[in-house]
């Protein structure tokens, strides 16, 4: 494992104390984009380089604020933060305050690709001019695959570059098929009424790696009306400028999306899929204290972990919707009764910000109903829950991050996917990889439905057999000579600067 390759895999890439090679990660400033952007971060340190983890100015704040151990946000010797100004001004509270996690979008897409660019260039000297930085030269970039100028920060000073994709495979190969969504007629939509007659059930077979797909399943920002819709724009020019990265970078292994991953790679033959991050973070040094290093934009509880210890194992339904998934009161009732109906425990994290126009209140009879059997939070720490052998059940919204998340933790899928990557995780983590069931509407009856099949049923026992199968793959994956591990060798190699592929 790590632990046992500290020093062998230092001194295989010539790593020298007086040489040490600088990386500097930058990931989209949103809470599903840092989680796995620390974690590479973490890794890379591991593995001998010195770090400066760029985050805007507004999350920096946020997580001093709320992350677990959040006093190593004021880094260590080798590894410290940096920040940049986002351009824009913070949503709500200005500090960055706990009940402030999120920004308008559209402005801070403006402002990434007009603004971001000089601030970082800055940086990047400042960095360089080691008799004020004192730190080593930069020596590579890796960036969040929505910050592709930083490709052309790499090529001004003549480092290599790697753009990592925070999406799964399957959902990353849709996103580069939206110019044949537009050369073929699909989008954008005719008209609003293509959301709702009937139009996005579609099937699409002519996307080589991707089976069973409809329409509906792939991404949404194709369904729009407006043929220069800007986040259609940004998916498309971001993925054609990808293809001049030094290396592109996927949270994921190669056993669970094989023919995805072979289509991409004939699009960008230096791909590398090190996946799944967590497993990898798992085998550091457990003395090591950047180890613990949080990335939460909200403050977490840890009070459910002791509850979990109270109950059963595989007893406990967990239920988290993600950072920016909101809903309508009536759908947060329903979730509720559904719940409740189930008579299954339950651990439920319920943001501030969940619902729109920000109430959630739920009846005082639902209290009394899930008396010693719910346990609700505003939010917690999620990767200890799901590796917890009390939870039997997720509840999701199908991001990258929570569908790793559940596979290394032996956890099977109710699935509900709200935006983006999550319609496609959710299409395969049921027709492909059999670990989930999707919750098509938001009614107490189906909800109950569900979570009394995944733990009572026998399609329940199959996808738990199904998930358990996974997760050993995945830890084989991060093992030493396991895929995962080969390919990070080989993306190492790149960074620093042992590969003729570099920009």
């Amino acid at each position: 494992m790590l632990k046992n390759q500290k020093h062998k895999k230092r001194s295989e890439m010539g790593l020298k104390a007086d040489h040490k090679p600088h990386a500097v990660c930058i990931p989209f400033p949103a809470q599903g984009h840092i989680n796995p952007m620390l974690q590479i971060a973490k890794i890379l340190h591991f593995k001998g380089f010195h770090i400066t983890f760029v985050n805007t100015e507004f999350i920096h704040k946020r997580l001093k604020l709320n992350s677990i151990a959040n006093s190593s946000i004021n880094g260590f010797s080798n590894f410290r933060f940096e920040t940049i100004p986002d351009g824009i001004q913070p949503a709500g509270d200005e500090d960055g305050g706990a009940e402030a996690p999120h920004q308008d979008m559209p402005s801070l897409f403006h402002s990434i690709l007009n603004k971001f660019s000089t601030p970082f260039c800055d940086l990047i000297h400042k960095l360089n001019d080691s008799s004020c930085s004192g730190v080593p030269p930069v020596t590579c970039i890796v960036a969040d695959g929505g910050l592709t100028f930083t490709l052309d920060v790499a090529r001004r000073f003549g480092i290599p570059i790697g753009i990592f994709w925070v999406a799964s495979a399957c959902a990353t190969l849709a996103y580069t098929q939206y110019h044949q969504l537009i050369e073929r007629g699909l989008a954008p939509l005719k008209d609003e009424s293509y959301l709702t007659n009937g139009y996005l059930e579609t099937s699409i077979d002519w996307i080589p790696g991707l089976k069973n797909i409809r329409l509906k399943d792939l991404p949404p920002f194709f369904r729009t009306t407006d043929p220069n819709d800007p986040f259609l724009k940004w998916v498309l020019t971001e993925v054609e400028k990808a293809s001049t990265a030094s290396a592109l970078i996927l949270n994921t292994f190669d056993s669970l999306e094989q023919d995805a991953l072979q289509a991409l790679c004939a699009m960008y033959p230096h791909l590398y899929t090190i996946g799944p991050f967590q497993l990898l973070v798992d085998q550091i040094d457990d003395d090591d204290e950047l180890k613990l290093m949080g990335s939460s934009l909200w403050k977490e509880h840890s009070e459910c972990l002791a509850w979990l210890d109270s109950k059963q194992p595989n007893s406990v339904l967990y239920v988290n919707f993600g950072s920016t998934t909101t809903m309508t009161l009536d759908e947060l009732t329903e979730f509720a009764w559904g719940l409740a109906n189930s008579k299954k425990q339950f651990l439920w994290v319920i943001r501030a910000d969940l619902v729109k126009g920000g109430s959630e209140i739920l009846p005082p009879e639902f209290a009394e109903e899930i008396v010693d059997r719910g346990f609700l939070t505003s939010w917690c720490p999620q990767e200890q829950v799901l590796k917890h052998p009390s939870v039997g059940v997720f509840l999701s919204h199908m991001g990258w991050n929570s569908s790793l998340e559940s596979v290394c933790g032996g956890v099977p899928l109710i699935c509900w996917p709200f935006i983006a990557d999550q319609m496609t995780n959710s299409r395969y983590a049921c027709t492909e990889w059999g670990v989930g069931l999707e919750l098509e509407k938001v009614e107490r009856n189906e909800v109950e439905k569900l979570v009394k099949e995944l733990f009572e049923g026998e399609k329940g026992k199959e996808m738990k057999k199904k998930v358990m199968e996974w997760k050993r793959k995945a830890e084989e994956a991060t093992f030493p000579g396991g895929s995962s591990c080969k390919n990070l060798d080989k993306l190492l190699e790149i960074l620093v600067g042992n590969n003729d592929n570099n920009n």
